[in-house]
């Protein structure tokens, strides 16, 4: 622990650090997260880092990128854990990481769908969620800090990425390919363009019995349509069973479209929304299948990964059926 203390130390000015807790954190399909309990200058503090695992989704950006997603966020008004410090040296902690604050609550989607003591009221959790949305949408470009993000990532090149993984793994999908047709024909006209999440969804948010504590995971996000955040977190894979509540197991769609409007003075457009909703379920369908490449090609060994990868079929059906 000697030269994550030295840069913890140096990195807060501190005149001492004690690292007295390093533990693997549960949950983090793409990334690793440890929790640490720091003595710092005789201060305790609760902290995370979250660093690098042996194995990767092709799309996840770095956790410099993720680090700088989360301090923008954080100085948008954004409930998310406090960003403190960065670094890419692998002698420090074996991996690229970054540390941030530590925050009560659960993540599990499971869990929240089904235990209301979580969140409180599911109206109210709902809309605060949609108001979440709202401040990370108000988040556009040009953003100097952000210049990393580019240029937004259209349908087509979401479309070409698809082939180009199923090509390189010898695969035949014909319900993935003939929803990448449908996708394809007919994809809408670009309009405003707003940060994404790219992951805002039950499962990626904490909760504690007063409401929300944290929006985690931010490294998918880029720029784009911010129906295609409304559509990923009213898809049906993360509705945990309560497919009676559309906008992430926990409310009614048109009461989170209508949360989403008053927050934003914006419409929300409703096919367009369902547009994302099909795209949602064809990039989930390829996440999958990578997730679970990475543990059948012995990269990273995981019954997580594996337990995703059997998730296939039933991705494969939501997706036709949203385009029948």
């Amino acid at each position: 622990m000697e030269p994550l203390e030295a840069f913890i130390a140096a990195a807060s000015g501190a005149r001492s650090v004690r690292i007295d807790r390093y533990e693997r954190l549960r949950g983090g399909a793409v990334q690793e997260n440890f929790a640490l309990d720091v003595c710092i200058d005789g201060r305790d503090e609760a902290l995370v880092l979250r660093k690098d695992a042996p194995s990767r989704v092709a799309v996840s950006r770095s956790r410099a990128e993720e680090f700088a997603l989360l301090r923008a966020a954080y100085a948008a008004g954004v409930i998310v854990p406090e960003p403190l410090w960065a670094s890419d040296d692998r002698t420090i902690a074996g991996a690229p990481f970054f540390i941030m604050r530590r925050v009560a609550g659960t993540a599990i989607g499971r869990r929240i769908v089904r235990d209301q003591t979580l969140g409180g009221d599911r109206s109210t959790l709902a809309r605060r969620l949609a108001e979440q949305l709202v401040r990370i949408h108000e988040i556009r470009p040009p953003r100097a800090e952000l210049a990393f993000l580019g240029e937004p990532r259209t349908v087509h090149d979401f479309i070409v990425a698809a082939y180009a993984f199923l090509d390189a793994t010898g695969r035949v999908e014909p319900a993935l390919e003939l929803g990448l047709r449908w996708l394809d024909v007919n994809a809408p006209v670009p309009e405003e363009t707003v940060l994404l999440h790219h992951d805002f969804r039950t499962g990626n948010y904490m909760l504690d019995a007063d409401g929300i504590t944290a929006i985690l995971d931010w490294e998918f996000a880029g720029w784009g349509d911010p129906h295609e955040d409304i559509g990923w977190f009213l898809a049906r894979s993360w509705r945990f069973g309560k497919n009676d509540r559309e906008a992430g197991g926990v409310g009614s769609r048109n009461a989170f479209y209508a949360a989403y409007e008053r927050a934003s003075g914006r419409r929300v457009d409703d096919n367009r929304v369902r547009y994302w909703e099909t795209f949602a379920h064809a990039r989930w369908a390829i996440i999958a299948r990578q997730q679970a490449d990475r543990h059948y090609s012995g990269a990273e060994r995981s019954l997580e990964l594996l337990l995703i990868g059997t998730l296939e079929p039933e991705v494969d059906d939501m997706l036709l059926r949203s385009i029948a």
